[in-house]
């Protein structure tokens, strides 16, 4: 009998190679269409006379569409499925992207990159919900690590990449930071389409398992959703009205905030350094950063799945990342102020695993899907909010140092509101004042 039973462990990773290669890939080009203005940023705000505020507004608008469209485009994604949503986001926003390439006036910036957001909305909790269909929750911030190590990895690729596109792609005479965002937008398309036929929905569907494989796979999947005793499903309206809920897109907001506000805006930092560094030089420059941080993501990733435990875990990278954007904003050394950048981006995205996985916790997967779209898009304002008051600051007093600290505040405060969080149990965080347990 013993030689019949499913290797456990065996099973995983099979299903771990299938899913996260592929997503990763996907969130890989999701990132860098959209980060990658802030690269564009170096030829682009001079050829088109942006101002600093300019360039901001054209940072954070892309969250205003995003928010608006966040939760609708996850309703979208319950009802037809996770291979046909992601799909269509893939392919509408690889349009949007080479698109950006064409704009000839702020406005028109302005207008494209608000398309991208509304184009783009859903895609990642999308796929953190598609996930949870897949892996159970004891393996939930490792996979979601996996996945989000994504993120720092399309720095690292794109940082050296894009600017070499920008120094070295002139064809037609064209600048250099068109061909970069032209180039870099059409792979979403390809792989949209890819999408369509790959991804599968669910483990019933998966052909690429083996009977007995996938009837573990699913008696597993059931044994971890009914071990979750105080999960609860809700209505679209009673999850975007949750105390929780609403809680923890705030402390989200504040993350974004710190994150997408030294990321878009660090390309700048770094040529500040120096007045002599090429594009190419300070691609290769920012990639450093990311290289750290993501070595340090995936190793706190395991250790919240080792030690199962989420709160502490999503706290103390805040407090770390803090400290980090305090070093970066002060020290005039060039030398000191990347490490600082190192530790604050250690920090920053250290906390993304172990904290998406905390609404799996208390919520059944239907809602977990809402759930997530309501937390990443309000907390996605702060992707609105983050870089429009660097932008701001460096206008008036021509440098990025006093929003860096600005922004180190709001980490604090982050970091607090994690540590208040009360938690009754392993498996329920319990946040401010008692929540109903009933089921709507």
């Amino acid at each position: 009998m013993n030689n019949n039973k499913p290797d456990e462990a065996a099973i995983v990773r099979k299903v771990t190679l299938r899913i996260i290669p592929f997503v990763f890939l996907l969130y890989i080009v999701s990132y860098l269409d959209r980060a990658n203005i802030g690269y564009a940023a170096l030829q682009m705000n001079k050829e088109l006379a942006l101002s600093s505020e300019a360039f901001g507004f054209v940072s954070g608008i892309f969250f205003i569409g995003y928010f608006l469209f966040e939760v609708p485009s996850n309703v979208m994604l319950n009802k037809f499925g996770a291979r046909v949503w992601i799909a269509r986001i893939l392919v509408t926003w690889g349009i949007i992207a080479a698109l950006t390439a064409f704009a000839q006036t702020a406005n028109q910036l302005y207008i494209l990159r608000f398309f991208l957001g509304v184009a783009e909305a859903g895609f990642f909790p999308g796929i953190i919900v598609y996930l949870t269909f897949w892996f159970r929750s004891k393996e939930l911030a490792t996979t979601v690590a996996l996945f989000t190590a994504a993120i720092p990895v399309s720095y690292i690729i794109g940082a050296p990449m894009s600017t070499w596109i920008m120094d070295n792609i002139s064809w037609l005479n064209w600048s250099g930071w068109r061909w970069m965002l032209f180039l870099e937008g059409i792979p979403a398309v390809f792989l949209g389409i890819a999408c369509y036929f790959f991804l599968t929905d669910k483990p019933e569907q998966a052909k690429w398992l083996k009977p007995d494989e996938k009837a573990w796979l699913i008696e597993e999947l059931e044994r971890d959703r009914q071990s979750r005793k105080n999960v609860k499903r809700l209505s679209v309206f009673r999850t975007m009205t949750n105390p929780k809920v609403l809680y923890l897109s705030f402390i989200y907001f504040v993350y974004q905030c710190g994150s997408l506000g030294i990321g878009y805006w660090m390309p700048q930092i770094i040529k500040s350094f120096s007045e002599s560094l090429t594009h190419t030089q300070i691609g290769l420059i920012a990639m450093l950063p990311y290289i750290v941080a993501t070595a340090a993501m995936i190793a706190w990733s395991r250790s919240s799945d080792k030690r199962n435990e989420r709160k502490l875990h999503s706290a103390i990278p805040l407090l770390i990342a803090a400290f980090g954007m305090v070093g970066a904003g002060v020290l005039q050394n060039p030398y000191l102020a990347t490490v600082m950048i190192c530790v604050a981006l250690s920090g920053l995205y250290s906390f993304k695993s172990p904290f998406w996985a905390l609404p799996t916790l208390f919520l059944d997967r239907t809602t977990a899907a809402v759930s997530i779209a309501v937390i990443n898009s309000i907390g996605n304002l702060g992707g609105f909010a983050g870089p429009s008051l660097i932008g701001m600051v460096k206008g008036n007093s021509q440098s990025a140092a006093t929003g860096l600290l600005f922004l180190s505040a709001l980490l604090v405060a982050g970091f607090l509101m994690t540590i208040l969080m009360r938690v009754s149990n392993k498996d329920e965080p319990q946040i401010g004042d008692p929540v109903t347990r009933q089921a709507h």
